[in-house]
């Protein structure tokens, strides 16, 4: 299972083409065409890494559709945005690295929370993206969409890399690898530092290390891998348009310069594959040692007129789990077969809290608990290749979970189990005409925060439903689509989808939190395009059209709050080797109902960010990137709800609170490899 510098990478940023296997990421290898989606695909890190960004988790705004984006400071996990949903930090869009999972259960600030700032885009091997919930190895968190990232086993040429650019920003990344024994062993490090246009500035300062020793080959070897990154940071959260138009502060400014974070992650990894006469197994296994604590004061002093609404979210954890697969070649009725089977494990021992604070000086306990929460799923699936145009998938997934609770409030300790079992179906017809048609229909879940699963009382923190939360919560996702190759270069495809959940997640602007709501349903269509004119030069474009509403009747209306219905994207990107070499990304935000009876509603933002460089024939490179190259005055992200600024009644004001674009910003790029 490796994937090095040299291996060949799926050409397209659109679904996959043939079956293949691409690190961690598993396709079905053999003469047997891969059962997939419209709506699936592989990228490779050469396209990950062509397109200018503001952050690291940006990298993956090349999964069609998605919209990747911040509402604090640098530190703070990404905001996601995807086929109508807004997936917060992570509630709906499962990722992992290296097979590790990403976001975390029951945590601090949101459920499925998923930091990936420690991702180095450079040492991105490919990219596996599904959407929706139609296939066997996505569980938790995967509704919406999954996303599976691979690090390179090694390089060709080793990287030395330094960037400076706008508001402080700085960084400094070292690549290399060399044979050792049998194998290679790959180490990376990173540091970056980076203040923001913010009046009160971020002061990011992050370190990043990589660490890995691997042998063999995709279908025969191991490799083990260790990972440690640190990082600290100041946060301008999201501030209320009105306290901008009152001239009170500015649109850099802030509220509460208090406000900010630290982070740590350390993980051991391992991952191994073996092939025989039966066919391939994969195995993988992971601990990580996970901590994190945010000062957040999002409502200033609706809450407490005197000492402010600041609060202090703690999460300290440690995980552990793996996964093992094998996948069986046979024949029916003389027909290419596969069988996969798989288990998958994770256990989090988790110590999480929330405190009242001032200027990040502790006054309150409101909830400190220890959660220990465990889950077992097993998955098979069967695929045949029936006739030259006709190709089946046919599987289920089951899971387990168990959480053990112990609060400081004893009235919510206590034990809960939940279980559940999803089929998956996928049918491929074709090609004809170099044409492909699909149908999918699965079943998926999120797992809510087991705090609120087994809370009686209301320890003073609007987190707690004392209805009780649901522990899994079912969704179940179709999908008609079509792809087609017929014009030299081109590959286009288009998917009509629908998904409905029993009870949607949404952000709470007063507890900083994400709570189970009401359940919904949506509907939409993608179109996704990637045209190569020439072996140096490709045009990409992308439209996400999506109709998200509460399935059931309530007065305060149907419009799910930050559900997008429009996200678009474009790009065109040049250079082969030697030479100039650039990009010019283009992507569009569309406008979201804040509240459930559309009377408020965010503003569009269309951002263009380019890069333009140089490549010289001794393996020194730079390259100039222009950030939001418009200086569009546009919002990352716009929220509704109840704050109270000094002076104002002890009700409150209902408002739009937003985080502002970071105004045109340059990065140069000075990079040598050899």
């Amino acid at each position: 299972m490796s994937v090095t510098a040299e291996t060949p990478m799926v050409s397209t940023s659109g679904p996959v083409a043939s079956a293949g296997y691409v690190g961690g990421v598993t396709g079905i290898g053999g003469p047997l065409p891969r059962v997939d989606s419209a709506s699936a695909g592989v990228i490779t890190g050469a396209q990950v890494n062509n397109r200018p960004v503001t952050r690291p988790g940006e990298v993956l705004e090349a999964v069609p559709g998605l919209i990747v984006t911040q509402h604090s400071g640098e530190g703070k996990a990404n905001q996601f945005f995807l086929r109508g949903f807004n997936l917060d930090h992570g509630s709906d869009i499962a990722i992992t690295v290296d097979g590790m999972p990403v976001n975390m259960r029951t945590n601090a600030h949101a459920q499925g929370y998923a930091d990936i700032n420690f991702l180095i885009p450079e040492l991105v091997g490919a990219v596996e993206f599904h959407k929706g919930p139609y296939f066997v190895r996505d569980g938790d968190f995967a509704s919406a969409g999954s996303v599976r990232i691979d690090y390179l086993d090694s390089v060709e040429k080793n990287l030395a890399l330094t960037s400076i650019g706008s508001f402080g920003y700085k960084r400094a990344l070292t690549i290399g690898s060399a044979p050792l024994g049998a194998g290679h062993l790959l180490v990376a490090g990173e540091a970056q530092v980076y203040d923001g246009p913010w009046a009160e500035p971020d002061r990011l300062r992050k370190l990043n290390g990589v660490l890995r020793y691997s042998q063999g080959t995709a279908t025969d070897g191991f490799a083990l891998t260790g990972m440690a990154y640190w990082a600290r940071w100041n946060a301008t959260n999201q501030i209320p348009e009105r306290a901008v138009s009152g001239g009170l502060i500015g649109r850099f400014d802030t509220l509460n310069p208090t406000d900010g974070g630290d982070t740590g992650r350390f993980s051991l990894s391992g991952r191994w594959s073996g092939t025989d006469e039966t066919g391939i197994t994969r195995a993988n296994t992971y601990v990580i040692r996970y901590g994190m604590n945010l000062w957040n004061d999002f409502t200033y002093f609706l809450n407490d007129p005197v000492n402010g609404d600041q609060f202090r979210q703690h999460d300290n954890r440690v995980l552990g789990g793996g996964e093992v697969s094998h996948t069986f070649q046979g024949a029916l009725f003389g027909l290419p077969m596969e069988n996969e089977i798989g288990v998958q494990t994770r256990t989090d021992s988790i110590r999480v809290g929330l405190f009242n604070t001032t200027n990040r000086l502790y006054r309150s306990t409101v909830l400190d608990d220890r959660v220990l929460e465990a889950s077992a799923a097993f998955y098979y699936e069967n695929r045949v290749r029936w006739t030259d145009w006709l190709r089946t998938s046919v599987g289920f997934r089951a899971d387990g979970y168990y959480a053990d609770v112990v609060s400081d409030t004893p009235a919510n300790s206590g034990r809960a189990r939940d279980g559940i079992v999803n089929p998956k179906l996928g049918l491929v017809l074709g090609p004809w005409f170099d044409t492909e048609l699909y149908v999918n229909y699965g079943g998926g879940f999120h797992s809510n925060d087991v705090r609120g699963v087994v809370a009686t009382v209301d320890p003073a923190s609007p987190l707690f439903n004392i209805a009780r939360s649901p522990f899994l919560v079912p969704s179940t996702g179709s999908e008609i689509g079509i792809r087609n190759r017929s014009l030299p270069g081109l590959e286009t495809s288009l998917a009509l989808f629908q998904l409905d959940f029993a009870s949607e997640n949404l952000f709470q602007g007063d507890t900083g939190t994400t709570e189970p709501s009401r359940p919904t349903r949506r509907f939409g269509i993608e179109w996704t395009n990637r045209y190569a004119l020439a072996p140096w030069l490709t045009l990409e474009g992308d439209l996400t059209v999506t109709n998200a509403r509460f399935s059931d009747r309530n007065p305060a209306g149907n419009r799910v709050p930050d559900a997008p219905t429009t996200i678009a994207s474009a790009g065109i990107t040049f250079g082969e080797g030697t030479g100039w070499f650039g990009s010019l990304r283009f992507r569009y935000f569309g406008p979201r109902p804040l509240i459930e009876d559309n009377s408020a509603r965010s503003k569009p933002t269309a951002l263009l960010n380019g890069r333009v460089g140089y490549t010289f024939e001794a393996g020194v490179s730079l390259s100039l990137d222009v950030l939001n190259l418009t200086n569009a005055k546009a919002d990352q992200i716009t929220y509704f709800y109840t704050s109270r600024l000094p002076g104002e009644p002890t009700e409150g004001v209902a408002d739009r609170h937003f985080h502002p674009v970071e105004p045109t910003a340059v990065r140069l790029t000075l990079a040598g490899r050899f």
